[in-house]
């Protein structure tokens, strides 16, 4: 028990909370209600199984860089708790999981099941080369409403999947957003190794707009889709919390940034934005 809870860690199966719900608003919004018990399970399997490979390809690849960032020398391949073998065992399962999951829930699904496991192994080495690596880990999340909506119609096609593909654009924005004041923690290792974020390229001002730039344009996509989606009265409701706690992720670290701050600026309030929209779509097809 105590070897599957190193696991977990590992693979932050924590931050399924704020991920998950996107592939269900996906896949409620196709159905126009609450989908079968099978390919609710299915997504689950699915998602879970994708986003723990992705954690821990990052992990593997970035190894040798988190062994020298004080902030993240105590990771556990670099502290010796999982050990490399251990690592791309975790990530051959997860896979398998994955590739499975998405085989039984459909045709259109399991042949487009490789494209989010290509980019999840290109986005870490990114990090390297280019700040836009910010948006790559939105692409990644991204797929999320695409594949639940995927799940439940077998088809892709932009005429048909419009409202999701407007969600999942505007997930991205939504990561990146985050992700930019994340990558302020290690703005002078980043500076120091030559790692790339906007933050170390432009300074933590900079940083700040772009996020904030990137949540105005992941709020208007996602008012858009949900006018699209004639929620009527309900999605209101939704989009003025969403907004609430958007602005209070900026405000949050408006002034200083540390890690206790970017925590709950990237994890709590991250959590509560998908969940409230999970809850406005569900709601929102009932009625």
């Amino acid at each position: 028990m105590e070897k599957m809870k190193i696991y977990a860690e590992f693979i932050k199966i924590e931050h399924t909370l704020f991920a998950l719900p996107f592939a269900y608003i996906g896949a409620l919004m196709a159905a126009k209600g609450i989908p079968n018990l099978r390919i609710l399970i299915l997504i689950l399997f699915a998602f879970t199984s994708f986003r723990s490979a992705a954690m821990a390809l990052n992990r593997i690849i970035d190894r040798d860089i988190d062994a020298l960032n004080p902030r993240t020398k105590n990771r556990h391949i670099p502290a010796g708790l999982i050990s490399l073998k251990e690592a791309y065992l975790i990530v051959l399962i997860s896979l398998a999981i994955y590739f499975l999951s998405a085989c039984l829930i459909n045709e259109t699904a399991f042949k487009l099941s490789p494209i989010p496991a290509i980019t999840a192994y290109i986005y870490p080495y990114l990090k390297r080369h280019t700040c836009l690596s910010h948006f790559v880990l939105g692409l990644n999340l991204s797929y999320a409403p695409l594949g639940g909506w995927i799940s439940v119609t077998n088809t892709l096609s932009l005429e048909t999947e419009l409202i999701p593909t407007l969600i999942a654009i505007a997930v991205i924005f939504w990561v990146a957003g985050f992700d930019i004041i994340y990558a302020l923690q290690d703005l002078e290792f980043d500076r120091k190794y030559n790692l790339h974020s906007i933050g170390a390229h432009f300074g933590v001002n900079a940083a700040l707009k772009t996020s904030a730039i990137c949540h105005i344009i992941f709020f208007i996509l996602l008012s858009a889709s949900l006018l699209l989606y004639e929620l009527h009265f309900i999605f209101l409701i939704g989009l003025i919390f969403i907004a609430i706690l958007l602005f209070y992720q900026h405000w949050i670290v408006k002034d200083e940034f540390n890690s206790k701050k970017i925590q709950i600026a990237f994890f709590y309030s991250n959590a509560l934005i998908s969940n409230v929209l999970f809850l406005t779509i569900l709601l929102g097809v009932f009625v």
